[in-house]
Parts: C-alpha cells; sequence; structure tokens
C-alpha cells in the first residue's frame, strides 16, 4: 500500500506486516491496528496533537464510543482534560475523501453527546478547526488547531 505524503510535519511511525496485512502501533491504543488510508490520517493527527501541540497521550482517545439516539457510534478521537471532560473531537476521513457538509453533521451529531468546545475535521490534507459559538449559535473557525495550554483556556 503506497500511503499519500499528508498535510502534518513528519513522524516516525512504527509499521508491520501481519498475515500479509499493513499494521501501525496507536501510541495512544498502545497497540497494533489495521493500517487503512483513514488509520494513515488517524495516526498523523494523534502524533500532531501529541509531539507538536503538547497533549497528553493518555488524554487521548482513540476510536472513543459514544450513543446517540440508542444507537453506539464511534468517534475517530476524542481529547479530555485532567478531569476527563471532553475538549476536542476529531472526525478523520481518508485523504481521498473531501471535506463536505454530512462530514461536519457526523461531527455535530457527535458533539450533541459530547459537547466539546473544538471540533477537527480532516483527511490529512485539509483540516478545518472550528468552536460553536453557543450565545449566537454559529460555528467560529479557527486558522490554527489549538496547542494543549490555548485548548484547556478554551473550555
Amino acid at each position: 500500500m503506497t500511503l499519500p505524503k499528508l498535510n502534518f510535519p513528519e513522524y516516525s511511525f512504527s509499521v508491520r506486516q501481519s498475515d500479509g496485512k499493513a499494521e501501525i502501533f496507536d501510541i495512544a491504543r498502545k497497540k497494533y491496528v489495521a493500517l487503512t488510508p483513514e488509520e494513515w490520517v488517524r495516526q498523523h493527527v494523534v502524533h500532531y496533537l501529541h509531539h507538536t501541540l503538547e497533549y497528553p497521550i493518555e488524554l487521548i482517545q482513540v476510536e472513543g464510543s459514544i450513543t446517540f439516539n440508542n444507537m453506539p457510534k464511534r468517534c475517530d478521537i476524542i481529547v479530555y482534560n485532567s478531569s476527563l471532560k471532553p475538549l476536542l473531537l476529531v472526525e478523520c476521513k481518508k485523504p481521498e475523501v473531501k471535506l463536505q457538509q454530512k462530514t461536519l453533521d457526523q461531527a455535530m451529531i457527535y458533539n450533541m453527546v459530547l459537547n466539546v468546545p473544538y471540533i477537527l475535521i480532516t483527511n490529512g490534507l485539509h483540516h478545518v478547526c472550528f468552536s460553536l459559538d453557543k450565545s449566537e449559535g454559529k460555528l467560529l473557525f479557527h486558522s490554527a488547531i489549538p496547542d494543549w495550554q490555548n485548548l484547556q483556556q478554551g473550555e
């Protein structure tokens, strides 16, 4: 599998073959997982949050389960504060998938449960980070993903 260069800094990943399938080590889940195009994006985000923006790895949950309308859902990445309050929801798509309204809608549905102050949607090539201004009922777009210190201040 040829993996595309993504719009993130270069990171060192541990990749192996298992039963003829590629796997990548997830530093948040502390295990090897199937290396799919979406997982390639997800792992770049995890490394970016941890190594570049200094998010504590123990507060990053990958493929976290939530329930919406009695239906189980799986969020790509949820970042919590030290009190385990969710602060950031990340929805990852494979690089070939354009970020469209339905991607935003999916994240907003998850956020009805999580009520995070920040949401990031990404396909690894393009990233859109925003917060919800509840008093105005508007999305506020951010030019950058907040680092750990700023994320906590935005609670």
